[in-house]
């Protein structure tokens, strides 16, 4: 075994020592290179790999610094980085602590806008399809920008100067790591906003901040921005930097604006122009209005002269109504006349001895038929019975005899099917003779006798219904339900001398009584 001199270290202390010479050595260096690896931790540090086309080195950037870059490491970015380097015991490795980043001149940042850009435009999240129209005049705005800035008060004065519109601001931080979630947060919430509520809803999104370098705007083309600026279902303006600046916001919002003043101009028309604009058409509308008055007045006053006059219109209609007035006198007495002499039509055919006549013409119409149905049957059966006996003679006599006999059911049935047939035509005849008889009776007057009235007829046998025409002396004959009595007319007041071929008692002359409801019969 060999004897040496050499100390002997411990893990530790050889890595402890390595450690304060790297440290010591290479307290201050500047790389540049690629990023690689790329991973956030959830304390906030920043662990990534550099590298080019021979080495990789480890690269590790705490939570204070990484807060406050101006851009998000990304990999394939080229970077230079400033720090020290320094290693790490437990693996043996050694690493760059880094306290400074920043790209690696314009050019790799704009090849990075320009690699995103196309990633999102293929995606469709800058199709002019998905940009909708921005209100004509929204009455709530709502404002995402730094609530310090110029910006803001750039943007409400030029409201104020064109249309005072009700504001609402999301105050947010418009560089640094920590601005791109906060900008998407504040359009995101915007939109969570419900209609109604306490806090109302704005019509449109304005997305400001002022000028800068491409570092300094840089979280506006962020990913997370872009997506949050495309999905807003409120119409959004995007009025970052100035005029030439360019980020990938501006593709994504509905409307881009120069400048934030170049916002507040788009988002509400001049009040005076649209006051001035109101006033013109108000006085179109009223020439219009006059114009159209005295073209119908003036059609009107043309088509009244075509018209007759109003009088003339009616004349003939009023002479027509005096003409049916006139007539309409005579045609009702008219109608009357022929229904009162229908209804005594009617009341002659009602009476007993007419309906009696009817009776007895229907009877003796029955017993015509009767006697003309005998005769045609009797005439009917002669000839066949000679011609039946004729056969008779000729056949043999089984056939003889069974023709006989079918012949003599045959007329057996006939004959019973005769005397049916009469006995319902009888029967038929009885019950229309037993109705007609029922209605004699229902329309008869006897009934009224019965019920103490009494029948007036004069001497020629006619009735009698009004005693103001008939004269002194006239004889009358009435009827009562029991007998007819003869009387005469002697005057008013004077009592009805009795028949002379009725015997009565006499008595005393009496003054006639006239009922308080009933006036003198005679």
């Amino acid at each position: 075994m060999a004897i040496t001199n050499s100390p002997e270290y411990s893990v530790s202390e050889l890595s402890n020592a390595l450690k304060r010479t790297v440290e010591e050595t290479y307290d201050h260096v500047r790389v540049r290179g690629e990023l690689g690896r790329v991973t956030v931790a959830k304390s906030g540090h920043v662990y990534l790999d550099m590298k080019d086309d021979k080495a990789v080195i480890d690269a590790i950037m705490w939570k204070g610094v990484a807060s406050q870059l101006s851009f998000r490491p990304e990999e394939g970015l080229e970077v230079v980085a400033t720090g020290r380097l320094s290693t790490f015991p437990g693996r043996s490795k050694y690493q760059i602590i880094i306290e400074k980043m920043e790209p690696a001149g314009a050019g790799a940042l704009m090849a990075l806008l320009e690699e995103r850009k196309k990633k999102l435009a293929a995606e469709g999240l800058f199709s002019p399809d998905r940009k909708r129209a921005l209100p004509f005049l929204p009455r709530v705005i709502g404002v995402v920008t730094s609530p310090t800035g110029a910006v803001i008060r750039d943007i409400l004065h030029r409201l104020d100067d064109r249309f005072p519109r009700h504001v609402l601001l999301w105050p947010v931080l418009v560089q640094g790591d920590k601005a791109a979630e906060q900008i998407a947060a504040a359009i995101e919430g915007f939109n969570a906003i419900m209609p109604g509520g306490a806090v109302p809803r704005p019509d449109l999104l304005i997305v400001a901040r002022g000028g800068g370098s491409i570092e300094d705007l840089w979280c506006f083309n962020e990913e997370i921005v872009v997506r949050a600026a495309a999905a807003s279902e409120i119409p959004l303006i995007s009025a970052v930097g100035h005029e030439t600046d360019t980020t990938l916001i501006d593709y994504a919002s509905d409307r881009r604006a120069p400048t934030p003043t170049g916002a507040a101009e788009m988002a509400v028309p001049v009040r005076l122009d649209l006051l001035e604009r109101l006033d013109g058409q108000r006085q179109r509308l009223g020439a219009a209005l006059l114009r159209t008055l005295e073209h119908k007045g003036a059609d009107l006053r043309a088509a009244a002269r075509g018209l007759p006059r109003p009088d003339s219109l009616i004349a003939d209609k009023t002479q027509s109504l005096d003409y049916l007035q006139r007539r309409l006198g005579p045609a009702l007495q008219s109608g009357m006349e022929r229904r009162a002499n229908r209804l005594a039509l009617l009341e002659v055919r009602l009476r007993p001895e007419a309906m009696a006549r009817d009776v007895a013409e229907r009877m003796r119409r029955l017993e015509d038929l009767s006697r003309r149905l005998k005769a045609g049957l009797s005439q009917q059966i002669a000839p066949r019975r000679q011609g039946l006996q004729a056969s008779a003679q000729r056949l043999v006599p089984q056939r003889l005899a069974r023709m006989t006999k079918d012949k003599g059911d045959a007329l057996s049935q006939m004959m019973a099917r005769l005397g049916r047939a009469g006995q319902a035509q009888s029967k038929a005849q009885a019950l229309r003779l037993k109705s007609l008889s029922s209605q004699l009776e229902a329309y008869s007057y006897q009934g009224t006798l019965q019920r103490g009235f009494a029948l007036v007829r004069d001497e020629a046998g006619h009735v009698v219904r009004e005693g103001r025409a008939l004269a002194y002396g006239t004889g009358l004959s009435l009827t009562f339900g029991d007998a007819t009595r003869q009387v005469q007319v002697l005057g008013e007041g004077d009592v009805i001398a009795p028949s002379p071929s009725v015997k009565s008692k006499p008595r005393a002359k009496a003054k006639p009584q006239t009922p308080p409801e009933q006036g003198s019969l005679f």
